[in-house]
């Protein structure tokens, strides 16, 4: 069982991001190689060698399971456990999941990933408000539904917190703060152990002018 994950820079890349913190939060070990997001004249080089020229890619003794959710099932497969129990909860979780993998365009295009960053500040249109709405009634119905047994949208760790974890880093960077079981839910998976660990590395990432926000809008103003 020789897993080899190959993401993008931990600050920016969030489908990165999710087969990670599976990988981790349910301690199988692996190997991370990163491939960088800089746009230079060797970015072209670096991605070659991935089946559809993008991060994540799964690398498991020579086969290749490339996007989140791909690789996400692929290790549920053979490691059971990553998805509820329950016939219905787990339709409920793989139904999140794909509307997450699937959807929520606004959201991604105007609140990027940058986990260094604090940009409450950032202006949020109607079509960004509509996702956030979704996704906080998204998390406040499934607690209520599934989340008995634990603080995390099926009370344990699953494959669907993995998908719902960028949205936490973008959450806080844009001051996004849900009432109730949402924002319950919210504190929850950012305090968990693979999420604290990402973020740690992540200070550490080179600065990338065309995905960082400070850099890319220097003139917003400073966050309180």
């Amino acid at each position: 069982m020789a897993y080899t994950l190959l993401i993008g820079n931990k600050n920016y890349s969030s489908w990165s991001l999710r087969p990670w913190l599976v990988l981790t939060e349910a301690g199988l070990p692996f190997e991370e190689q990163l491939v960088s997001l800089r746009s230079d004249a060797g970015k072209a080089g670096r991605f070659a060698r991935l089946p559809a020229g993008r991060v994540p890619c799964l690398d498991h003794d020579g086969l290749l399971v490339w996007d989140s959710l791909a690789i996400c099932e692929y290790l549920a497969e053979r490691h059971p456990g990553l998805w509820p129990a329950g016939v219905a909860a787990r339709a409920w979780a793989r139904s999140a999941c794909a509307e997450m993998h699937a959807g929520f365009g606004a959201l991604r295009a105007e609140l990027s990933m940058d986990v260094r960053a604090r940009r409450p500040q950032r202006r949020r249109g109607p079509a960004v408000l509509a996702d956030v709405a979704r996704i906080e009634r998204l998390w406040t119905e499934t607690r209520a539904h599934f989340g008995r047994g634990g603080p995390l949208l099926f009370g344990t760790f699953t494959i669907a917190d993995a998908f719902f974890a960028p949205v936490a880093f973008r959450f806080r960077t844009y001051g996004v703060a849900p009432a109730g079981a949402a924002g319950e839910y919210l504190d929850a998976l950012l305090a968990l152990p693979g999420m604290r660990a990402w973020e740690a590395a992540s200070r550490e990432d080179e600065r990338l002018a065309d995905h960082d926000l400070d850099l890319l809008y220097p003139d917003d103003p400073p966050a309180p």
